[in-house]
């Protein structure tokens, strides 16, 4: 079955991720534009570096090429940040981009990116279902296309390389005498970094940088299980950071110089100190439902809102696109920026990393210290079960009066169900990427922390 989730649609290659179901998929987006009414419809296209991924986008490009919709297709794989930029600074009524993000290999997707550079919210993803299999896809071959200017293959890295030049202060950046080794999980993360940064005094190395469509074995998720590679060179090497890139590149996680893994539940809310102290953005943070008890903390002491939303960056986007929030994350890496796109980017995430260290002349193991002498630690986990050991519906689970000893103060079903007490909080959801369902803790200790995760494992084991 085609159904959008959280974040586009996903399925097994061969499965349902098939050539076929791409031509439905498009052929429903194509009649969502035509019912429009809009001439001239333009669509720009790209696609990661999974199995068939080109080819898949080359499918999907001649069904709307045969539906008289422009599309400029990316000549080689490049990051999903690069789709929504070129969407909304390059005019495109719709961005599509073939990939699965942090999905297992077996997996490809397509994501839809607005007219705004944004991912497609509920409204625009339901519309497009309501299309599909209404008729047969048309099409024609991808050569009658281009003869025909119906498609272009161009470059669409650079003007995203000449905005991200000037979004930064490239000149205290370049600055930065660092040893930073980069791992790209076999993604599309490339060396983009290095072509902003270039002329530079940073040296920049490379994990996983090469073709490899099954990842190593290896889920393109930049989470501590997944990058312990990266963690064992970094210390072993002395490397001043170590950063990560999933599949499409557009979330990050770090490592510091002790080969400590350091998520988005910490940097989100040290770039929001840097996007409000030196950027002076004095409007909100945004976090989902499942982000750091530390944003709010860092909210409050700076004086500006905290919006919560429901999981996806969709959520996300609309706070930006409402201006009311100049830096905003999900607790997978995804974070986003005022002034640049409502949108995630890895990549961007690490240049902004780079210019507060640049500007507060501090190194990051010193900006952690003193996130943490300031605020405290929180200790976040989560875990997953597939959703075959999932025998009934999350809504029938037993909620219990306490969290371990501490009276339950509220309860958040906005998006899962979140069990919320003094200094601590268990949630449960299932993905609306991949068939499993997860568990996420959080509290001010990290044994606490684990016995929450126990906790929560052994209410969806009752289930």
């Amino acid at each position: 079955m085609i159904k959008f989730g959280t974040d586009g649609w996903r399925g097994v290659i061969g499965d349902d991720f098939t050539f076929e179901n791409v031509r439905v998929v498009s052929q429903a987006i194509a009649d969502f534009l035509i019912k429009g009414n809009k001439k001239n419809k333009r669509i720009v296209m790209g696609f990661d570096r999974r199995f068939l991924s080109d080819d898949f986008a080359r499918t999907s490009a001649c069904i709307f090429a045969a539906n008289k919709i422009k599309v400029v297709i990316s000549s080689r794989a490049v990051p999903a940040p690069v789709v929504s930029f070129n969407t909304l600074y390059g005019n495109y009524d719709l961005g599509i981009m073939i990939t699965a993000s942090h999905n297992p290999p077996k997996f490809n997707g397509l994501k839809i990116k607005t007219s705004q550079g944004a991912a497609a919210n509920s409204y625009l993803t339901d519309r497009v279902e309501e299309f599909l299999y209404k008729r047969s896809p048309k099409t024609m071959s991808f050569e009658e296309a281009t003869r025909r200017s119906l498609i272009k293959i161009e470059e669409l890295e650079k003007s995203n390389i000449k905005f991200l030049k000037k979004f930064i202060d490239l000149n205290q950046v370049r600055k930065l005498k660092l040893k930073v080794l980069v791992d790209n999980m076999y993604g599309v993360g490339d060396r983009f970094a290095e072509k902003i940064l270039s002329p530079c005094k940073l040296k920049i190395d490379y994990l996983h940088d090469e073709f490899n469509p099954s990842f190593g074995g290896v889920h393109p998720e930049p989470i501590e299980k997944n990058l312990g590679e990266l963690i064992r060179k970094v210390k072993r090497e002395k490397y001043d950071l170590g950063i990560a890139l999933d599949g499409d590149a557009d979330r990050i996680a770090v490592v510091n110089k002790d080969g400590n893994f350091i998520d988005a539940q910490v940097l989100l809310p040290l770039l929001a100190i840097h996007m409000v102290k030196n950027r002076k953005e004095k409007i909100g943070i945004g976090k989902t439902v499942v982000g750091s008890n530390l944003v709010d903390d860092i909210a409050l002491s700076l004086g500006v809102p905290c919006y919560e939303t429901p999981i996806g960056f969709k959520y996300i986007s609309n706070l930006f696109k409402e201006n009311l929030i100049c830096i905003g994350g999900e607790e997978a890496g995804g974070i986003g920026f005022k002034g640049y796109m409502p949108e995630r980017d890895g990549t961007a995430s690490f240049l902004v990393l780079l210019e507060m260290m640049a500007l507060e002349e501090k190194s990051f193991d010193s900006l952690l210290k003193g996130l943490w002498k300031k605020y405290g630690k929180w200790f976040y986990m989560r875990t997953s079960f597939s959703l075959k050991r999932l025998k009934k519906s999350l809504d029938v689970l037993r909620v219990p009066n306490k969290l371990l000893g501490k009276k339950l103060q509220r309860i958040n079903r906005s998006d899962g169900i979140k069990l919320i007490a003094k200094d601590c909080w268990l949630m449960f959801r299932k993905s609306g990427t991949e068939p499993i369902v997860r568990v996420y803790a959080e509290s001010k200790s990290k044994d606490e922390t684990h016995s929450l995760i126990n906790l929560g494992k052994e209410l969806i084991k009752s289930l």
